[in-house]
C-alpha cells in the first residue's frame, strides 16, 4: 500500500510539475490542473504518511539509525518547502501569468526541483529495502 500510495503522490506530482514546466497539456491552465490533480495528491499522500508509519514502528530504532531513510525523510521534508514557498509566493499570482502564455521561469524552476527530489525519494526509499534487514 505505501508504494502504491507513493506511486500516485509522485504520479500526480510529475503531472503538474511537467505542466509548470511547460512541456505537457501547455493549452491547460495550470491552475486547473492543480485543481484537478492536488485532491488525489493529498489523498495519496495521507494513505502515504499512514502506511509509512506503520512500516517505521515495525523496527522504529533501526529505521532512525539507517541513512538511506535518513535522507528520504529529508528528501520530503525539503519537497515539502519547495512546495510551500511555491504556494506562497508564484502560484499567489497564478492569475495574472496563467492565461496560455510561457510559465514563469520560478516556477519551472521549482517544478524542476519538485522533480528531482521526488526521483530522488524514490531511489532513498527503495534503497532503504537493502538496508533494513
Amino acid at each position: 500500500m505505501h508504494v502504491l500510495a507513493l506511486t500516485i503522490v509522485v504520479g500526480s506530482i510529475v503531472i503538474l510539475d511537467l505542466r509548470l514546466m511547460d512541456l505537457a497539456w501547455r493549452e491547460r491552465r495550470v491552475r486547473a490542473v492543480s485543481k484537478e490533480i492536488l485532491p488525489f495528491t493529498w489523498g495519496a499522500f495521507l494513505v502515504a504518511v499512514v502506511t509509512g508509519s506503520l512500516l517505521f514502528s515495525s523496527k522504529a530504532v533501526r529505521y532512525l539509525e539507517d541513512l538511506p531513510f535518513q535522507i528520504k525523510i529529508l528528501l520530503i521534508c525539503l519537497a515539502g518547502l519547495n512546495m510551500i514557498v511555491f504556494h506562497l509566493t508564484t502560484y499567489r499570482r497564478a492569475a495574472a501569468w496563467d492565461n496560455g502564455g510561457p510559465t514563469p521561469r520560478a516556477a519551472r524552476v521549482s517544478a524542476a526541483l519538485s522533480l528531482g527530489l521526488w526521483a530522488l525519494v524514490i531511489v532513498f526509499g527503495r534503497w532503504i529495502g537493502f538496508t533494513i534487514l
